[in-house]
């Protein structure tokens, strides 16, 4: 079983408000006390809160209720009862929570942030609030109000600076192997990485960036055709989009072309990151093959050479990256 979820749906339901009190003072020397009732407690809450040592909902795969506390009722002298306990649910940074009709409830950022999914019920007033002129001696309190209930929609969209954007067997798995420590699952059929996969890759002088192997694309993913959308929306949280377009491929600049079309059916906006293109299992042609391939390419979209087996390219492009990333 995988240890990487994206995924997950959870009935949520925040805590009842707690009554009002009816009280009326009942002292010795007071007959006529008057209202003394305090209010009814808020019901918990429950809040989505992004942790940063979190990379995968799997914590939350088999959690199916939560539920908040109830406020307590008031009490007299005019107690106000306790508020329900708030219940928190910890997930990644870049977690989305959607409510059942796809609306978007909150968006986690930040390590620490909070989002109040399911508001707790208001607690009802005590009957101080209801004495007037005509009325001394209220004998009744407001209920608490109900929390909120529904399900709730986590979806985990992976951050790093560079995503791997490739057909299935395009490579990636074994580029992210060779110039990090990450150990992902590497065959010769489609579909080897059914889950992202996060890189730390060290460059010059001690610094790194993150690299994320996304299971590949096939023709019609924007369509939910193969692993689809489920895919796609990784993308969009990654900084810049590396393309790799294997040697043996029969059409290169139009395997590209294929690629750059779903992002676009997808979502046309991620056309505006900065990518690369590269030429991953360099290793399999000579320089006369290379020629022909980059002639291919306009001038502008000039591919890089790879090879992930022999190391050959790979600090070229690690450069290449890191000067998109701060260039």
């Amino acid at each position: 079983m995988s240890n990487f979820v994206d995924y997950v749906k959870i009935h949520c339901k925040s805590g009842h408000g707690g009554a009002g009190s009816a009280h009326l003072r009942r002292e010795k020397y007071i007959p006529k006390g008057g209202p003394d009732g305090g209010d009814g407690g808020r019901g918990g809450h429950v809040i989505m809160k992004g942790n940063s040592q979190e990379w995968t909902l799997l914590p939350l795969r088999y959690t199916r209720h939560v539920k908040a506390e109830r406020g307590q009722n008031g009490a007299k002298n005019q107690l106000t009862g306790a508020y329900g306990e708030d219940v928190y649910i910890n997930v990644p940074i870049g977690t989305i929570a959607k409510n059942e009709e796809g609306e978007i409830i909150g968006e986690i950022m930040e390590d620490g942030q909070e989002i109040i999914l399911m508001e707790g019920g208001k607690g009802g007033k005590g009957n101080e609030h209801f004495k007037s002129s005509t009325n001394q001696t209220p004998r009744f309190a407001q209920p608490g109000m109900d929390g909120q209930e529904g399900f709730v929609v986590f979806e985990l969209k992976i951050l790093a600076d560079v995503g791997l954007v490739g057909f299935p067997n395009a490579g990636k798995s074994t580029l992210l192997s060779s110039v990090s420590a990450a150990k992902p699952k590497i065959a010769n059929y489609a579909f080897t990485t059914l889950t992202p996969n996060l890189g730390i890759v060290d460059y010059r002088n001690y610094k790194s960036f993150v690299m994320a192997d996304i299971p590949g694309i096939i023709e019609g993913a924007a369509e939910g055709k193969g692993l689809g959308h489920r895919f796609l929306r990784h993308i969009e949280r990654n900084s810049i989009l590396l393309f790799l377009i294997p040697a043996d491929s029969e059409s290169h600049f139009q395997e590209f072309k294929i690629l750059e079309n779903e992002l676009k059916e997808y979502n046309p906006e991620l056309l505006d990151k900065d990518f690369i293109i590269s030429i991953s299992k360099s290793d399999l042609v000579d320089d006369e093959l290379r020629k022909e391939i980059s002639a291919e390419f306009p001038e502008n979209k000039q591919p890089l050479f790879f090879s992930g087996v022999t190391g050959e390219g790979l600090v070229e492009l690690k450069d290449a990256i890191w000067k998109q990333l701060h260039g």
